[in-house]
């Protein structure tokens, strides 16, 4: 990719808009400041710089936070290591007291929050309340869920916390595709879900939130790109988006989950029949400088690839977020993609800077 192509990316990335939705667009431009532009700017000179010099320059403080409000979840998909159970890592909820004191020190700089890491979000009593404490601090929020905790009291509540994006994960338009992979899912819950958020978006006349179901394309469902889209019309969501998937072992695919179509495979067959990764992994990385990911006990990690936070570079019970982001561990952890990307485990198997369809 030419640095034209990069400095595209990376303002879009700054806008944090993948594709173009106008009230969506609107609802967010609502939320710069001028502290906020002023801190995008110098996080994106900043990484430039880094990028050029080979040197791990950081000004400004993160303009996206994804924080974690459980590594709990109901489902138990393939490919995911809450859903296979496999964390190393504890299991717990993030406590609200916790999460207001972090969003304390940032809200000035902060931009974008993603109530998301691993778990499923709603699963968390005070989710709805954290979310609400963040969009009153004028920040975008944003959240993944399976919908299967989305009633019709849920809805209503999701509605009026405020919250501006809501990603629904439906990977399938019939019972037998789609519990393939959310393994232990309902469907029919995840469409109900779906229609009573829609309801209530209505009843109280709320632009927000933006609702779209995100199709993670594998070889179980990819016959049914085109019905996903005849659903979603029919339900009232707002956009259909496809995602890519990540496969641990995909040299083998023992789930059989990289889809034939190569459109929406971040994997491609080499000359000897093998798959490897689309990425070339050059030696930078936006997301590193522009994000970060916090755990719900208060472990600072480099991005959502590091799933089971080997790489920790902070913790919040001890210090500030502030006092982490400058600190030498992520110095360090920077100088090292800058050197060699390819040579660390999380960015192995990374789609950043992949130029592969539905790849967020």
């Amino acid at each position: 990719m030419t640095d034209l192509l990069l400095i595209q990316s990376s303002l879009r990335t700054f806008v944090l808009m993948p594709a173009f939705n106008w009230n969506d667009t609107v609802n967010l431009i609502s939320k710069l400041t001028f502290r906020r532009i002023w801190n995008g700017t110098k996080v994106l000179s900043s990484y430039y710089i880094s990028k050029w010099t080979k040197k791990p320059i950081q000004w400004g403080y993160p303009i996206s936070i994804s924080f974690e409000p459980t590594t709990s979840c109901n489902l138990r998909c393939p490919e995911c290591p809450s859903g296979l159970r496999s964390f190393t890592r504890p299991t717990g909820m993030l406590q609200k007291d916790f999460f207001s004191e972090t969003i304390d020190q940032l809200h000035q700089e902060l931009l974008y929050l993603i109530f998301y890491f691993q778990g499923e979000p709603y699963l968390n009593p005070d989710f709805l309340e954290m979310v609400k404490y963040a969009s009153q601090k004028g920040i975008y929020t944003a959240t993944s869920t399976n919908a299967h905790y989305l009633n019709d009291a849920n809805a209503k509540k999701t509605v009026e916390s405020g919250l501006d994006r809501l990603i629904i994960s439906i990977d399938g338009t019939t019972q037998d595709v789609y519990e393939q992979y959310r393994v232990g899912g309902r469907l029919e819950k995840v469409l109900e879900g779906s229609r009573n958020i829609m309801k209530w978006k209505k009843e109280l006349k709320s632009k927000t939130p933006f609702v779209f179901f995100q199709f993670l394309v594998v070889k179980p469902n990819e016959h049914q790109i085109e019905e996903i889209k005849k659903l979603a019309k029919e339900i009232g969501v707002d956009e259909v988006r496809f995602k890519t998937a990540q496969v641990y072992d995909y040299e083998n695919d023992p789930n059989q989950l990289i889809p034939t179509n190569s459109r929406f495979s971040r994997y491609r067959k080499d000359k000897k029949g093998n798959f490897q990764v689309k990425n070339n992994l050059n030696n930078h990385c936006w997301r590193l400088w522009h994000a970060t990911v916090i755990s719900w006990d208060g472990l600072v990690v480099p991005c959502c690839f590091d799933k089971d936070a080997q790489h920790q570079l902070g913790d919040l019970k001890n210090k500030s977020f502030k006092e982490i982001w400058q600190n030498e561990s992520y110095i360090k952890f920077r100088s090292q993609v800058l050197q060699s990307r390819k040579n660390i485990d999380i960015c192995s198997n990374c789609s950043e800077g992949t130029k592969v369809w539905g790849t967020d």
